[in-house]
């Protein structure tokens, strides 16, 4: 768990502890593994949401294009922890504040999902009126739980979304190609 990092390669576009406007504005990070998933020690480059299973890293905002990516990491366990309230408190409703209505979840590094109510999606997804949320790389059995909890209805994920080289490109042609094929869906 310890060597799974949050991706460094965008940081010459974007960083969240340096804008005035993110929720982990003058966040210091350091060497020392603190946080933990059950037990096991993180990287401490994650940002600590209140969740004990659940953390992230806001890899890109553009505000002009009112669009954000975070990545996420561990275990999203909404059964037991409420992950979701604590993700759409403390990150996603300080975004929506500043004008993002476009959400790119990355979730290649989410082990393992627990779904339940869905009240704190369907409220996000009341708060972006034109905009959307993607859910890029998840894994497939994630994707089989999202379904079994209709998170569908408020999240867009699986097929084209399933984007392997997103580290690749350049913040916004990512955010182009997720944004093209979102808005085929939609059509």
């Amino acid at each position: 768990m310890h060597e799974l990092e949050p991706t460094y390669n965008w940081r010459k576009y974007y960083i969240s502890e340096a804008d005035k406007k993110s929720p982990f504005y003058g966040r210091a990070y350091g060497n020392t593994y603190q946080n933990t998933i059950y037990g096991y020690y993180i990287d401490p480059n994650w940002d600590d949401i209140g969740s004990e299973t659940l953390y992230c890293k806001i890899l890109m905002v553009d505000y002009g294009a009112r669009y954000a990516v975070i990545e996420l990491f561990g275990e999203w366990n909404d059964t037991l922890h409420n992950d979701i309230m604590f993700l759409k408190r403390t990150v996603i409703d300080y975004l929506v504040e500043k004008g993002i209505n476009q959400y790119i979840l990355i979730g290649e590094n989410i082990l393992q999902f627990h779904g339940s109510e869905q009240d704190y999606y369907e409220e996000w997804f009341e708060d972006i009126e034109d905009g959307w949320i993607a859910a890029v790389s998840f894994r497939d059995f994630i994707l089989e739980e999202f379904k079994r909890y209709h998170l569908d209805s408020y999240i867009n994920f699986g097929g084209t979304l399933q984007i392997d080289n997103w580290r690749t490109m350049k913040p916004n042609l990512f955010y182009e190609l997720v944004k093209g094929l979102i808005i085929r869906r939609l059509n």
